[in-house]
């Protein structure tokens, strides 16, 4: 009966060690699969900023450029009202300066 006894505790303690074992494999498979989720997800997120990075830069470089072409119209629009303005009073500023040159002539 004692070697029964014995034999049991002896088991016992075999399947102890067994559990505590497996228990240990599980542990580490955990830490391992969350830090490979973790990477994962890294990963995932880093790619993410990537993208939103870029389109809101392209996003940027649109409105620039829109804007851009906006003052580059506005520009060329009051350029032309000044040359209109300006061709319109050429006639009159010419007549003015022969004029103006014909009285120092005849002084």
């Amino acid at each position: 009966m004692k070697t029964e006894v014995l034999k049991s505790i002896k088991q016992t303690e075999e399947e102890r060690r067994a559990m505590i074992a497996a228990a240990y494999d599980a542990k580490a498979k955990m830490i391992a699969d969350a830090r490979m989720e973790a990477e994962n997800m890294v990963a995932k997120e880093t790619e993410g900023a990537k993208e939103y990075k870029a389109k809101r830069i392209a996003d940027a470089e649109a409105i620039a450029a829109r804007k851009s072409a906006e003052t580059r119209e506005e520009g060329r629009r009051r350029a032309e009202a000044v040359r209109a303005a300006s061709n319109k009073n050429l006639d009159k500023a010419v007549a003015l300066l022969v004029d103006q040159f014909k009285v120092k002539l005849n002084v």
